[in-house]
């Protein structure tokens, strides 16, 4: 009996004394995040679908001291991007790069930083128990994006992202009121006044990051 007891005890430890590994968010989240650099200050209501690889933003802020509003889907799969303005019911498509869907992950080649607890461990749902890592990897343009990420321990859920270009320069993403799945699947179909909207063929092809870095459109 000494044995087995033995035995648990140090299973238990082993698990609970395992490094951090790198993870994958649930495929299918909804939320909201904050976006922050020194030129855009922005929150939105993001519907995340990684098997599609299709997001949905609904975003607010200001842009160089200028407010807007922003609503964008983003259909990777379909290589398309469509800003809709339900004011006029018009819609701007735009081509958006396949290869650059960014799941919400941390990726094999990343190096942890840490692991804290975010607030306090002195008593049950005090504090968050996550991870930060941080790496490097190329743009579509050639260059590199450094980038630092803190998720929880447990469940692979987003917390902050913070990356770096010569481009944009540091750009801070903190992730808040996450529930995984999706109540409305309506949210990644265009509306009706879309049907229409013909591609623009001279714009520069569009990534994840530019629904932040061209509010000015």
């Amino acid at each position: 009996m000494r044995t087995l007891v033995l035995l648990v005890f140090c299973l238990a430890v082993g698990c609970l004394s395992q490094a951090p590994r790198p993870c994958r968010s649930p495929p299918l989240l909804t939320g909201s995040l904050a976006v922050m650099n020194k030129k855009v200050h922005a929150f939105a209501k993001y519907t995340y679908d990684a098997m599609g690889q299709r997001i949905r933003f609904k975003e607010m802020g200001t842009y160089e001291n200028k407010t807007f509003g922003i609503d964008a889907l983003l259909l990777f799969r379909k290589g398309i991007m469509y800003k809709i303005h339900h004011r006029n019911k018009t819609c701007k498509k735009e081509r958006l790069t396949r290869e650059h869907f960014h799941p919400m992950e941390i990726p094999r080649d990343a190096t942890l930083l840490g692991q804290v607890v975010l607030g306090s461990s002195s008593g049950p749902g005090q504090g968050l128990l996550v991870n930060t890592w941080h790496g490097e990897h190329k743009t579509r343009t050639g260059g590199m994006r450094k980038y630092l990420s803190t998720f929880t321990e447990f469940g692979c859920i987003p917390v902050t992202f913070t990356h770096h270009t010569n481009r944009t320069g540091w750009v801070m993403t903190t992730f808040f009121n996450i529930v995984i799945g999706i109540q409305n699947p309506e949210e990644f179909i265009p509306p009706k006044f879309c049907k229409g909207a013909e591609l623009d063929e001279t714009e520069e092809e569009a990534d994840f990051y530019s629904v932040f870095n061209h509010v000015e459109n």
